[in-house]
C-alpha cells in the first residue's frame, strides 16, 4: 500500500506538470481513491485517467489520455510500465583473445615475437553482474550501463614467458629453454583481471526483451584488478606449476569499443581496446581484442 501511495503522489505531480492548462483537481483524485476498495484503482480527472492495478504483489500503472471526440473505449495509451526496456549487458560470455598492433595485424615484429599467442587456447571470460537500462523509445531503444569482470588468459605460442628487464624495467622475453633447461614446458600464459564499465546504445526489434534481434554498441572502460604469469611444466616426471603475481607494466586503466548482436538472450560480441596492454614505452605496443558468445541473464 505504501508503494501505491508513493506512486500516486508521483503521478499527481507528473500529470500536473504535463497538463497545467487543464488544472486537474487533486481533491477529486483523492476522493475517488478512497472510494475504491478492490485491487484496481481508477482515478479520472479532466481528460486523463490513471489506472493502478495490483496483482500478486506487483503494481502496474497505466495513464490514459482521452481523445477529444472519442468515446471512453477509444483512448490513446501514452505510457505504461508493463514492458520495461532491459539491456543485454547483464550476461556470461566466453571468447577468444589476442593482440593486434597499431595496423590491426596479429603478425609481430621480430623483437616482439615472444608475445605470439596460441589463439585457440587464449580465452576471455566475462561475468557482467550489474546493469542499469534507460528507455528512450518504445521499450526498444535505450542506453545501457553496468559493471562486470573480465578475465583474459593469453597462452604463449612459444616456450617462453615474460619478465621485467632489471635495468630498464621494460617487458622482455623470459627464455625458459635457457633459464629452466630441465623443465619440460606444457603451457605458459599471462592472465589479467579487469573490472569493466560499458556505456552502450541498444536497440531491440521487439518490445519483448527475450525475443527478436538485439544490437548494442558503444564505449567500454576497464580498471585492472590483477595480473600474473603461470607456467605448467614437468620435471623428473612430476607435474608442477610456477605462478608469479606482478603488475608486468600492464596498463591500470583502459578504454575501447564493444558491440554485441544476437537473437533473444544469445549473442555474439566483440571488444577492442584503444589502450595498449602495456604502459607506454614499457612493453610492446599491442592492443587487446576479443570475440565470443554471450548468454544474457535477462
Amino acid at each position: 500500500m505504501k508503494k501505491t501511495v508513493l506512486i500516486l503522489a508521483t503521478l499527481i505531480i507528473t500529470l500536473s506538470v504535463f497538463g497545467q492548462s487543464e488544472e486537474p483537481n487533486t481533491d477529486e483524485m483523492k476522493k475517488e481513491l478512497q472510494d475504491q476498495k478492490d485491487d484496481t484503482t481508477n482515478i479520472r480527472f479532466k481528460k486523463k485517467t490513471v489506472k493502478i492495478y495490483e496483482d500478486n504483489g506487483e503494481t502496474q500503472i497505466f495513464v490514459k489520455k482521452h481523445k477529444k471526440y472519442d468515446n471512453d473505449n477509444d483512448w490513446d495509451w501514452f505510457w505504461d510500465d508493463e514492458d520495461d526496456f532491459t539491456g543485454s549487458w547483464s550476461s556470461f560470455s566466453m571468447g577468444l583473445s589476442n593482440f593486434v598492433d597499431k595496423d590491426f595485424s596479429i603478425s609481430r615484429e621480430p623483437a616482439d615475437q615472444f608475445m605470439d599467442l596460441n589463439t585457440g587456447k587464449s580465452w576471455s571470460m566475462n561475468v557482467n553482474f550489474a546493469q542499469y537500462s534507460i528507455n528512450f523509445i518504445n521499450e526498444q531503444f535505450g542506453l545501457v550501463t553496468g559493471l562486470g569482470l573480465e578475465w583474459n588468459y593469453y597462452r604463449f605460442d612459444n616456450n617462453n614467458s615474460i619478465q621485467k628487464n632489471p635495468t630498464t624495467g621494460e617487458i622482455e622475453m623470459k627464455d625458459l629453454a635457457v633459464e629452466k633447461p630441465d623443465w619440460d614446458i606444457i603451457e605458459s600464459k599471462m592472465s589479467t583481471t579487469f573490472a569493466t564499465l560499458p556505456i552502450l546504445l541498444e536497440i531491440h526489434s521487439s518490445s519483448s526483451q527475450n525475443k527478436g534481434v538485439v544490437f548494442a554498441a558503444g564505449a567500454i572502460g576497464g580498471v585492472k584488478l590483477g595480473s600474473n604469469t603461470k607456467i605448467v611444466y614437468k620435471e623428473n616426471d612430476n607435474k608442477n606449476k610456477a605462478r608469479i603475481r606482478d603488475d608486468y607494466n600492464i596498463s591500470p586503466f583502459r578504454y575501447g569499443v564493444h558491440a554485441r548482436l544476437g537473437v533473444g538472450n544469445w549473442l555474439v560480441y566483440g571488444t577492442y581496446y584503444f589502450t595498449p596492454i602495456f604502459e607506454k614505452n614499457k612493453g610492446p605496443e599491442l592492443y587487446p581484442i576479443s570475440v565470443g558468445f554471450a548468454l544474457s541473464f535477462e
